[in-house]
């Protein structure tokens, strides 16, 4: 184990800020948010390198050595890349639920950007260990998540049905290659279910719309959905929203999904005009 150097600082709790080798600090067995190598993280590590790591971190101990380093992550990763041997944390005793709400809290705050995966898991698992201490006073669980992140209680409850969906189905969630609303129907399906509709995603190249998720879900319920029908609905040609061509859908996949059809038609135009003429596109 490498040596642990005490620092004398000290918070104005009175806690201890401890700088603890980046091989002794461990993530959560179960940590949804991801770390990811991105131009951020390149930023991140390039600050941490000139200016060293500005808050520490939050770690406990682990029963099989070393620390769960429950708040601070990304901090972590910088620092490898920095090629900085240690980290500061402060070490904290504390119970699972309330482990759980630390790191939940810390990236609910720190991070700009999360994932639709990372957002149905960070709320699931605040809204368990809240139960589980028993939330103080009148409210809900959930409504501590409003008031903490905005979020209407329908919409938080539709996040976490995301957390039912099998991994291949989330993480098109998250590709944007299948849709928030279809996704949250899909998520009523049993994993075999929810398996044949990735494997007719795949097979038909196609994202299911809300109808067609709709109408998966209704059969479901009622117990008349087969794995032959699932392939069926998804296999049928989508209903085009109002002013869209039949064959737009092949290439909306290649757009940012706010765009309209006619800024898709007038961009793909130009690029035709320009292939036709030999020329260079250039965009705006």
């Amino acid at each position: 184990m490498g040596k642990i150097t005490r620092t004398t600082n000290k918070k104005s709790d009175g806690e201890t800020i401890v700088h603890i080798p980046l091989d002794e600090l461990h993530q959560p067995e179960f940590h949804p948010f991801e770390i990811r190598d991105d131009h951020a993280m390149t930023r991140l590590a390039e600050s941490v390198k000139r200016y060293g790591v500005r808050e520490p971190g939050l770690a406990r101990l682990r029963a099989d050595g070393g620390y769960e380093l429950l708040c601070g992550n990304r901090r972590r990763r910088a620092c490898e890349i920095a090629g900085i041997p240690t980290m500061p944390v402060i070490i904290r005793e504390l119970d699972d639920d309330s482990a759980t709400l630390a790191m939940v809290d810390s990236n609910l705050e720190q991070r700009e950007q999360l994932l639709f995966s990372e957002r149905a898991w960070a709320y699931r698992m605040k809204m368990e260990a809240l139960n589980h201490n028993g939330v103080k006073g009148d409210k809900h669980s959930v409504d501590v998540l409003v008031e903490q992140t905005g979020e209407s209680r329908n919409q938080i409850f539709r996040l976490i049905r995301l957390t039912e969906l099998i991994a291949a189905l989330i993480d098109k969630v998250d590709a944007r290659q299948l849709a928030f609303n279809p996704a949250v129907e899909l998520s009523y399906l049993s994993q075999v279910e929810q398996t044949a509709a990735a494997s007719a995603m795949e097979k038909y190249e196609i994202k299911p719309s809300l109808s067609q998720a709709v109408r998966l879900k209704k059969l479901k319920q009622s117990g008349e959905l087969t794995v032959e029908m699932i392939d069926e609905i998804l296999s049928e040609a989508k209903n085009p929203p109002p002013g869209e061509s039949k064959g737009a859908d092949r290439y909306r996949r290649f757009f940012p999904p706010e765009y309209s059809q006619k800024q898709m038609d007038t961009i793909i135009t130009e690029l035709l005009t320009a292939w036709k003429g030999g020329g260079k596109y250039e965009s705006r």
